[in-house]
């Protein structure tokens, strides 16, 4: 069997509305309150490292990097990483983490946080968080934060928040 033929390119403002629709879908009207999207709330995506993927010309996924800060490190969230029901387990998802990942390293953002199922992400190259090295402004399952180092240098530690003005 064939695999699919992703077109993956950056996300672009119009795009919005559609990538608001399959995160409805996938994570359903609860998700505002969960703690990633808490800290996430009134800071942009970082548009450089925000993707969407598509299969003839239909909007299928995305992934989006927002800025934070841990400690005093400037860092990336992921997410959501999001992919529409219809175009699952194709690939694509681990594609835009790639992609993702990829334009991150390359702009030198030291590292990318998440929480989210080590099996997926782990081979992705995300290793869970060492307990209380990070402390997240909400609920969380310590067993589900991950990170990614893209860059040589120590863990990032301390209190993760929003990074509005973030350099990275």
């Amino acid at each position: 069997m064939l695999k699919p033929q992703w077109f993956i390119r950056q996300e672009m403002p119009q795009d919005s509305h559609q990538i608001d629709l399959i995160q409805d879908e996938a994570f359903g009207p609860g998700r505002h309150t969960r703690t990633a999207f808490r800290i996430r709330e009134g800071v942009p995506p970082c548009m450089a490292h925000s993707f969407v993927g598509l299969m003839d010309g239909v909007l299928a996924g995305s992934v989006r990097l927002t800025p934070i800060h841990i400690g005093d490190t400037s860092a990336m969230l992921l997410g959501p990483l999001t992919v529409s029901p219809s175009y699952k387990n194709k690939g694509l998802g681990k594609a835009l983490m790639k992609t993702a990942q990829d334009a991150a390293r390359c702009s030198g953002v030291p590292a990318i946080l998440l929480i989210g199922d080590a099996p997926y992400y782990g081979p992705l190259g995300y290793q869970k968080v060492p307990e209380h090295t990070m402390e997240l402004p909400g609920p969380y399952d310590p067993d589900r934060l991950l990170v990614l180092m893209l860059q040589d240098g120590p863990l990032p530690t301390g209190l993760v928040r929003a990074g509005a003005g973030a350099t990275v």
